[in-house]
């Protein structure tokens, strides 16, 4: 795996931009989580004027080869149903997109799908879908290697676009299931604790996605040829192509000081997974929506972050991160466009 240099921001100017925030002609602490998210921003690009220029948003496509068993509800095509229909603009994502000004990326790491001859599919494949991890790990160390440089690449071309803020999607059929499994072995949770509905199983269905899953972790904690478990390992053995991919966006764009909308339940976990390989990265996400997946609320726990909304959104594509974008700038406007007390003339009165 590539390396990423990725700094904690200096916090020496956290004081100067306190001040500025205090001295918003506002009762002091008044505009709440818009003060907070201010003081981010601005650590993010060290300034007190911080800027959101020419937002983009990734949304990386993959199969599962998990999906094979009956953890999902939603069959396989619709992943590339969706890939295709998203290049037609008819997509939830394609509606935030272009309500908020964001320029969406839809990219191919592993639909198992021919889109080679769909316009608008930036077409990185690794492979048609992952293997099967009940049975032997979803990828290679070879393909974990190439779908984190792929992310990282998408992120370079954002950069050259002008990019300040970046938000990622994904779209895979049985993406929640590896989720899950990422946040029992990461945050150390029983793992029917992190187990949901996905697309919408009925109980019995979930009931068999646990069981599943519980084998599947099961093989490779008692797997003889592996003595020990890196992050990377975890990651690789149980993940998607479009989510190690988000994990290379996420740890190169936290590197390039970008910041980053963290969505639902799937790309909370492709964060969490990371902040396991580099913590700093955190302090350039923003954790934007907390959905009605089971477990989501306890893996922002895990991460002590609160998301910015809950509106009981389970679609994916990044639509909760496009949907809480109108706050962010809030904060960012509230800093840069807001007078102060003395030039208002107002009494400072605390």
């Amino acid at each position: 795996m590539r390396t990423f240099n990725i700094q904690m921001p200096d916090k020496s100017m956290r004081p100067a931009i306190q001040t500025k925030i205090d001295n918003l002609n506002k009762p002091k602490g008044s505009l709440g989580r818009l003060e907070t998210l201010a003081m981010q921003i601005c650590l993010i690009q060290q300034t007190l004027t911080p800027k959101l220029l020419s937002p983009c948003h990734l949304l990386f496509g993959g199969d599962h080869g998990i999906e094979r068993e009956g953890v999902s509800i939603s069959p396989r095509e619709v992943t590339w149903q969706q890939m295709i229909n998203f290049t037609h603009g008819g997509g939830g994502v394609n509606m935030f997109c272009r309500q908020h000004g964001f320029k969406l990326r839809i990219i191919d790491v592993g639909v198992d799908h021919d889109l080679s001859g769909i316009d608008g599919i930036i077409h990185r494949k690794i492979a048609r879908g992952t293997r099967n991890f009940l049975y032997e790990p979803a990828m290679t160390t070879e393909e974990f290697d190439q779908a984190i440089r792929i992310g990282s690449n998408l992120v370079d071309d954002c950069i050259a676009d002008g990019c300040t803020i970046l938000s990622i999607g994904e779209m895979g059929i049985a993406n929640t299931s590896p989720s899950s499994i990422w946040m029992s072995l990461f945050g150390q949770l029983p793992l029917e604790t992190c187990i949901g509905a996905g697309a919408g199983l009925a109980t019995e269905g979930v009931y068999l996605k646990q069981q599943l899953l519980k084998r599947a972790v099961n093989h490779f904690l008692t797997d003889n040829t592996v003595t020990s478990f890196s992050v990377e390992d975890i990651i690789a053995y149980f993940g998607g192509y479009e989510m190690v991919a988000a994990i290379g966006a996420m740890l190169r764009a936290a590197e390039q000081r970008l910041i980053i909308l963290i969505d639902g339940f799937i790309m909370t976990a492709c964060a969490l997974a990371a902040i396991q390989l580099y913590p700093t990265a955190k302090e350039y996400m923003i954790f934007t929506h907390c959905g009605d997946e089971n477990g989501h609320k306890k893996m922002l726990d895990i991460l002590q972050v609160k998301a910015l909304l809950n509106l009981g959104l389970r679609l994916g594509e990044g639509t909760g991160a496009l949907c809480a974008f109108p706050i962010v700038d809030s904060a960012v406007r509230m800093i840069n466009e807001m007078d102060h007390f003395e030039h208002a003339k107002i009494t400072k009165y605390f």
